[in-house]
């Protein structure tokens, strides 16, 4: 799956899945642009790392929650590499709570930043990659948004929403030869699932079929995948990386 002559975007891509999937993305030769909010450091540690190894990558700061600063992410994108072939939603938080305690500012955050940063910079990439007639948008959900989770309505409801998200822009576009689909990690050790107590965790591996976590490498090879020109002919799909957590 080589990816050279691309340009992509990775959103939240300064660690954890997003880090890897900027890395194997340029790894097969794509020009990435590594967005971050808030930690500069880590983006351009990823940024390094691309570099070092032979890849072409930038830092672009930016709250994609916030529609101009994701219009301006896919302008530097464009203006730095010239067009816009890759486009990967990753950005994600969480806070949870069990929704009798859930606080409002606790699921607008969640909702903003997991789903409407999808809608924001979706709609801004959309616009170049019908001009050149051609384009990936992968977006980051979970399994969670497919089976839900106790002290999660808020994450569930994000990343459910980007699931039918996904489905319905890939009819509006798939005509346009722009291709868009999701993946759905299972549990996956980042800094966000940290918080998890060691019984949740050992509860999540005795669910899980292949009985072991997932590396967020096996993402982004799926990531890779969908961005790749072996996959033209797939639009419109969730492909669940979980070990058989949840079987569609």
């Amino acid at each position: 799956m080589q990816l050279t002559g691309k340009s992509a975007i990775v959103t939240g891509a300064s660690r954890g899945i997003g880090r890897a999937i900027a890395i194997d993305l340029a790894s097969r030769g794509a020009s990435v642009v590594v967005n971050y909010n808030s930690s500069e450091a880590a983006a351009l540690e990823v940024v390094t790392t691309i570099t070092s190894a032979g890849g072409q990558a930038i830092a672009v700061k930016g709250d994609v929650a916030k529609a101009d600063a994701a219009n301006a992410l896919i302008k530097a994108a464009i203006d730095a590499y010239g067009k816009l072939d890759i486009l990967v939603n990753n950005a994600g938080t969480t806070r949870d709570m069990l929704l009798m305690s859930m606080k409002e500012d606790d699921w607008d955050t969640v909702i903003d930043t997991d789903l409407k940063s999808v809608y924001n910079c979706s709609k801004a990439a959309v616009r170049p990659m019908i001009r050149q007639r051609g384009g990936r948008i992968i977006n980051i959900s979970s399994v969670v948004g497919l089976a839900g989770q106790a002290g999660q309505s808020n994450y569930a409801a994000a990343k459910a929403g980007v699931i039918g998200f996904t489905k319905s822009l890939a009819r509006e576009v798939g005509s346009r030869s722009i291709t868009v689909n999701a993946v759905a990690p299972g549990f996956i050790p980042t800094a966000l699932t940290d918080v998890l107590t060691a019984e949740q965790k050992d509860a999540t591996i005795k669910m899980t079929p292949l009985a072991r976590f997932g590396k967020p490498e096996e993402v982004a090879y799926a990531v890779s995948f969908l961005a790749s020109d072996e996959a033209a002919f797939i639009t419109g799909v969730v492909l669940t990386v979980d070990g058989g957590l949840v079987m569609q």
